[in-house]
């Protein structure tokens, strides 16, 4: 069974949780660390030869072209993940156009791109911005993997459809790509998409819900995760005890849960594992026997 493994490309001063604290405008005075983030993060792909969906913040593309193209050099996918970083449900219809506009203009001048999948800061797509998805499909994108089907203070659609499937709006039908979710014996649904979940949680809870779907319901998953989470030397910016933990707690052991997932379980692009109709799949194929017991 092979998984979409995903990668939100932002500053470690973007996430919602320091934005409360750094204004934009001193955004651009800080240190970059994306760059070398990215580096790594690319190693560790191709030490364990697998690809992925990079969403690129427009802001970063504008200030690191070359950190892009090499993105893409590499065989991965290039998505969107807006301009500034903006929640969606924040922003009245035509802003977000505009932010999504601009940032695809910023992708395609970085590495000649165009993005055709899409994902929303802070999975914002929720049930008071389901408007977003048709104009994402008006402005030529295929795909979004922004809605989350669980219940959060910030985000989420509990009880949405949890796999993969096309939703129809007035200017053509887009695949949504849902963060993975497992349902437990109970009903419940919890996340095990990654990111925070991973930091925070033992690998085990990620790795038995990822087993769990592909193996029980027979589906694939989409996991994600951010450069800054795999950075423990990042200035320390968010504020309040929630926050704080939830931006920086488990970073230390990121970079191991990442490099496991990779042994345990076999990963692609979004493009490659959910493909469309004209779409074609790229990933290697990769023998049980090479790809490890568990890579099914």
């Amino acid at each position: 069974m092979w998984n979409a493994l995903t990668v939100d490309v932002e500053e470690y001063f973007h996430p919602t949780e320091v934005q409360a604290s750094v204004d934009g405008n001193q955004w651009a005075l800080l240190p970059s660390r994306v760059g070398d983030e990215l580096s790594r993060i690319l190693d560790l792909l191709q030490t364990n030869k697998t690809k992925a969906t990079f969403f690129v913040l427009g802001w970063v593309a504008q200030r690191h072209p070359a950190a892009v193209r090499a993105i893409v050099s590499a065989g991965h996918e290039i998505g969107c993940h807006s301009h500034l970083h903006r929640l969606v449900y924040s922003l009245p219809p035509g802003e977000f156009r505009r932010d999504t506009r601009q940032a695809v203009a910023a992708i395609e001048d970085a590495c000649g791109v165009t993005p055709r999948v899409y994902r929303a800061p802070s999975y914002s797509i929720t049930k008071e911005s389901l408007w977003a998805l048709e104009i994402l499909a008006e402005e030529g994108f295929v795909q979004d993997s922004s809605i989350y089907p669980i219940a959060h203070d910030r985000y989420g659609i509990p009880g949405s459809n949890r796999h993969a499937h096309l939703i129809e709006t007035r200017s053509g039908p887009i695949q949504e790509i849902p963060i993975a979710t497992v349902k437990l014996s109970s009903g419940k649904v919890a996340p095990i998409g990654g990111g925070g979940y991973l930091r925070l949680l033992p690998y085990r809870y990620t790795a038995a819900g990822i087993r769990r779907v592909n193996r029980e319901e027979g589906e694939p998953v989409c996991i994600y995760f951010h450069p800054w989470e795999i950075d423990p030397d990042q200035p320390r910016l968010a504020t309040g005890l929630i926050a704080r933990a939830r931006t920086y707690l488990g970073v230390r052991g990121m970079i191991g849960k990442l490099e496991r997932l990779m042994r345990d379980f076999s990963f692609s692009s979004i493009g490659d594992v959910y493909a469309l109709p004209g779409r074609q799949a790229t990933r290697p194929e990769i023998p049980i026997s090479a790809a490890g017991a568990e890579k099914q």
